[in-house]
């Protein structure tokens, strides 16, 4: 049975909504769920109570709650160590673990890259933060390892193209295959228009990605947008679609896990 991961943008849920989500995340399949646009917030820390408390493994650096800011969980129904990836510059946007497989070690690395404006606040920020991400990643030449999230950046050959993205925004996608990782969609589907996110004016933008090491190519067994989450009838889940990556590896240290939430569900 292949390893299955996703990622699956949160949108900082409130209280209320993060009950729904824990719901609809602790069914689907998938061994480790990558959460991006997390926040100190009650919403995503009772996402991170619920899943700890039914035995499943959480890492969860707190972004600051007095900057508003947001950044990553990973959550495992398989032990997962961390896996050294050092920012000095809004760390807690990019968390990184290993699991164990019959084949080796391998690295999940979550990113949730800063989305920006117009103003060159925003834009040095989200220029500094990729700068520095591709500087801290490893290689994808060696090792089992997976790249995943929300990265808020688009291939170059976006269909459609879009004249506000920024040659450094389209420089970080294309500067992950030089560092030896694939887009694990577009290998599978190579002329597949598929879209994360949908603006209000219908503009379609694929931002969240799955890039996969070299050494995993031949264990690359599905690359796939689940829409579900985005456009379900109200209320939605979240914005953005989610992404499945199944890997023909085998885990070894599957946790006892319960079915989180079942506390709470109990009350109604």
């Amino acid at each position: 049975m292949p390893l299955n991961v996703l990622t699956f943008n949160l949108n900082n849920p409130s209280r209320e909504r993060a009950e729904r989500q824990l719901a609809y995340l602790a069914a689907r399949p998938e061994h480790v769920l990558v959460l991006t646009e997390t926040a100190n917030s009650a919403g995503c820390g009772y996402l991170a109570n619920e899943f700890e408390g039914a035995g499943y493994h959480v890492t969860f650096p707190l972004p600051s709650r007095e900057a508003r800011e947001r950044g990553v969980m990973i959550v495992s129904r398989l032990a997962m160590h961390p896996f050294p990836l050092t920012l000095e510059y809004l760390p807690h946007r990019a968390v990184a673990v290993t699991v164990d497989t019959e084949e080796g070690p391998l690295n999940v690395i979550g990113a949730y890259v800063p989305s920006r404006d117009a103003t060159e606040t925003k834009r040095e920020r989200k220029r500094r933060f990729l700068e520095e991400l591709a500087s801290a990643l490893p290689t994808g030449h060696a090792g089992a390892r997976l790249v995943m999230g929300d990265l808020n950046v688009l291939e170059p050959d976006h269909t459609p193209r879009y004249r506000f993205f920024q040659p450094f925004e389209y420089d970080f996608y294309t500067g992950l295959s030089g560092l030896g990782y694939t887009d694990a969609f577009r290998h599978l589907h190579p002329d597949a228009p598929e879209y994360s996110w949908v603006g209000k004016t219908g503009d379609g933008y694929r931002y969240d990605h799955a890039h996969i090491s070299t050494g995993l190519h031949d264990a690359l067994r599905t690359c796939t947008y689940v829409h579900e989450p985005r456009t379900a009838a109200p209320p939605r889940l979240t914005d953005h679609s989610a992404l499945s990556v199944g890997l023909a590896v085998t885990a070894t240290e599957p946790l006892a896990v319960t079915v989180p939430g079942a506390s709470v569900s109990a009350l109604f």
